[in-house]
């Protein structure tokens, strides 16, 4: 609860970055807010965007926006003159 956060918030955070555990905070008995701490955060959101880039990706694919890389290559180092 609120209460217990704000009484035992030293012990709270010494959890979460022992244990990497979210801790969920309530507000008349319901889920209101999750805490989790900067390092387990970062993680999670690195994920997250990796996931979101595999989708477009995925998504790329199943509408055939996609090409040899081979051709991509030969475009790109001429475009860019990128050496061989």
């Amino acid at each position: 609860t609120v209460s217990e956060l704000k009484k035992n918030i030293k012990a709270i955070f010494e959890q979460l970055h022992r244990t990497g555990r979210p801790v969920v905070v309530t507000v008349n008995g319901k889920p209101d807010v999750v805490l989790i701490d900067a390092a387990t955060f970062e993680r999670r959101i690195s994920a997250l965007n990796l996931a979101t880039l595999l989708a477009e990706a995925e998504e790329d694919i199943r509408k055939g926006r996609t090409r040899p890389a081979k051709a991509f290559l030969k475009e790109l180092r001429r475009g860019s003159k990128v050496p061989r």
